[in-house]
């Protein structure tokens, strides 16, 4: 065993498959035929007992950590330097204009591939193109209230 109570698999095998259940066990991952393997494992080595047991109380002690939350001057100050705000729309920007070019290509594909099939009947291109058209217009509509709202919102600045 190494000095830091840590078991060194190496190249056996039956170390390495007392690792894998141990990792199974500890994020309670094991079937009913593991559980039982590994409390083989428990049983034969006082070493694999304390890797466990070293395990566990790791695991227990890092289940109680929890993120210190940064004040709300923190956010406020981050909120006003430019760079931040700047990185934060382009990265959304930059997103939206990846998501069109992929919706649009897609888009293409499908209508490329779908349209000029003769298998498939009149009526539900009908249906499709209806639908598209339906989803595009509500989209458009959506997007024209939010941004007329958002112009005229005498409150945007007001925290809530």
């Amino acid at each position: 065993m190494k000095p830091d109570n840590k078991i060194n698999p190496g190249e056996n095998p039956k170390v390495k498959r007392f690792q894998t259940l141990l990792m199974m066990a500890v994020d309670e991952a094991l079937n009913p035929d593991e559980q039982k393997e590994f409390d083989a494992f428990l049983k034969t080595s006082p070493e694999y007992q304390k890797e466990w047991d070293s395990m566990r109380a790791m695991k227990s002690i890092t289940n109680k950590m929890v993120l210190k939350k940064p004040a709300k001057e923190v956010w406020d100050m981050y909120w006003t330097n430019t760079y931040n705000r700047l990185e934060r729309g382009l990265s959304w920007l930059l997103i939206t204009i990846g998501a069109v070019v992929l919706t649009g290509y897609s888009g293409y594909v499908f209508i490329e591939s779908f349209f000029p099939d003769p298998k498939i009947p009149l009526i539900v291109k009908a249906g499709v193109v209806i639908l598209l058209g339906g989803i595009m217009a509500l989209s458009i509509s959506v997007l024209r209230e939010k941004i007329f709202t958002h112009k005229r919102d005498p409150y945007k600045e007001v925290e809530r």
